[in-house]
């Protein structure tokens, strides 16, 4: 394992080109690490070939977690090109859009994606599939040409990673080695990360989680990397045991989604030590401890690396971990510290609106590298050289934070500001519902209603009645939080990391196809919303009142 410090995606690579016993898995093909380096190396010649002369040299890569990425980004390190990953869920213009903005040259793709590239407009852009005949053809010149590595530094760029796309056109973030090797490497020296132990990244490689807590920490670690295609709930735990996975990763609802399989006797029989991730739910974190026997360590960052947060195993339940030193809640009206929250004896937060604001970095950028082509969203990120996150969150008395949501995630109800994320931890303890998530939409008079999408648990259905009363037995949900629309859906709109696409739940409110239920002021339970009952939802003109 490689010692703590700033290093290049270039050098952990190399570093492995010796070893045989040890390297990449996926399905039936086993590349030991110095094969994948002398692969990488095959390609890297092709890379200056093809880029000769080109400016900037940038490559997308549309492909799932197949041995081609990995071997591709091997090659990058190797030759100084900068990969783009390309969201294999985008289509059409929103993908030549995205392929254009992040000026790529060349285009790597598999057969299963090549269609989504037939008939875009890309100019001279390139396109090359690694399925097909001609690619051995177009490698095999390059057999046995030298490729010096290149001199990297650590704040050369390595990839740019586009943002998730849940509020707006996603955004390219520029990726830097010392993004991806600064984390790979503390992370593998905190959890004891060796050659002994397997790296599982079912997360898609084209995001940076997976970039950073799966690929980047198997280079650090030095042991193997078992590569997913896609991933799979049913799939993943017996790929922990066929593989002897002892690190995995998450980000968003993958863990709720394994701990909805099938509770069988021998689920703690397996290899598994360390499952990291962020964004699950504090009941979905300590049941998968429970039923597979590891430790779950659930944090907080994003793409753009401005802040990141690191569990704290005395964090209370709920809680992301202690506030940096560095990083503040801000007021984003006033730009004021907001004080700490307030709870009363049943946990109910008594001051939400003072206490919940954004996080900021008050230091800088942190790992934020900026975002490409696109100054007005530097600009937006930073401001009086404080990195702003747009991620709402409060804090207790001793210092632990608590996500409140998105910036663009803020209800307000009956003139009070309200966080989306407390109203969804809340309702995910009910045992009926497998998934929620909480928006807000227009109320008739003015502001916001609270509104949740709801999956039901397996074998169960929507209760109006017990639902109501959970609600209302809940101490900690104040009487502005309760939702008064239920929407019960079989699956979310989602982004290829899994991410809900709220947006589009929002913007929908009740004129689809799925029930809803609501639950007026004054009534025990939910009733089956009508037809003919939606237009009393529907906000009113303006300067028309119901009086």
């Amino acid at each position: 394992m490689n010692d703590v410090g700033t290093a290049t995606v270039t050098e952990l690579f190399l570093g492995l080109a010796e070893v045989d016993d040890r390297g990449l898995r996926f399905e039936d093909v086993e590349l030991s690490w110095r094969e994948h380096v002398r692969l990488s190396r095959r390609r890297a010649a092709l890379l200056r070939h093809l880029l000769d002369g080109r400016e900037p040299r940038h490559v997308g890569i549309l492909m799932d977690n197949v041995p081609e990425f990995s071997l591709l980004l091997g090659a990058a390190a190797l030759s100084g090109t900068v990969v783009v990953g390309l969201n294999t869920t985008r289509r059409g213009d929103a993908l030549a859009r995205d392929i254009a903005l992040a000026d790529c040259r060349v285009v790597f793709t598999e057969a299963v994606h090549a269609p989504l590239l037939d008939g875009l407009d890309l100019g001279d852009v390139r396109v090359i599939d690694v399925d097909s005949p001609g690619w051995e053809a177009l490698l095999a010149p390059f057999a046995d040409t030298p490729v010096p590595a290149p001199a990297a530094d650590p704040a050369d760029l390595f990839m740019l990673i586009f943002t998730s796309g849940t509020s707006g056109d996603p955004k390219a973030v520029r990726c830097t080695h010392r993004k991806f090797t600064d984390p790979a490497v503390m992370l593998a020296t905190r959890f004891g990360l060796g050659r002994d132990d397997t790296v599982y990244v079912s997360m898609p490689l084209f995001h940076s989680n997976a970039m950073i807590a799966g690929w980047s920490i198997g280079l650090a670690a030095g042991g193997n990397i078992v590569l997913r295609r896609r991933f799979s709930a049913s799939g993943f735990l017996p790929d922990v045991r066929r593989f002897g996975v002892t690190f995995a990763h998450y980000v968003g609802k993958p863990l709720s989604y394994i701990v909805a399989t099938p509770e069988r006797p021998d689920d703690g029989d397996n290899p598994l030590r360390i499952m990291y991730g962020n964004e699950g739910s504090a009941r979905d974190v300590a049941e998968f401890g429970r039923r597979f026997r590891a430790r779950v360590v659930d944090g907080f960052g994003s793409t753009e690396g401005g802040i990141a947060i690191g569990a704290a195993p005395d964090a209370p339940p709920g809680a992301l971990g202690r506030l940096p030193e560095g990083v503040e809640i801000l007021d984003p009206e006033t730009g004021r510290v907001c004080p700490p929250a307030e709870f009363d004896a049943d946990g109910r937060i008594l001051n939400p609106a003072e206490a919940t604001g954004e996080l900021v970095n008050m230091r800088g950028p942190g790992l934020f590298d900026g975002y490409y082509r696109n100054p007005e969203a530097d600009a937006e990120r930073m401001r009086d050289g404080r990195y702003h996150s747009g991620d709402l969150a409060y804090r207790d008395a001793d210092g632990f934070v608590y996500f409140a949501g998105r910036s663009s995630g803020w209800l307000r109800v009956d003139g009070e500001n309200l966080g989306a994320a407390p109203i969804e931890r809340i309702l995910s303890r009910y045992e009926g519902f497998a998934q929620v998530v909480v928006y807000g939409v227009p109320d008739r008079q003015v502001g916001d209603r609270v509104m949740a999408a709801v999956i039901p648990a397996a074998g169960t259905g929507f209760d109006p009645v017990e639902v109501a009363r959970f609600l209302d037995a809940q101490p900690d949900l104040g009487p502005k939080q309760r939702p008064t629309l239920v929407r019960v859906c079989t699956e979310f709109p989602r982004t290829a990391t899994f991410k809900v696409v709220t947006r589009s739940l929002a913007a929908e409110r009740w004129h689809c196809t799925d029930p809803v239920w609501v639950r007026d002021r004054g009534d025990t339970e939910f009733h089956l919303l009508s037809p003919a009952e939606t237009h009393l939802l529907e906000p009113l003109p303006p300067g028309v009142t119901t009086g």
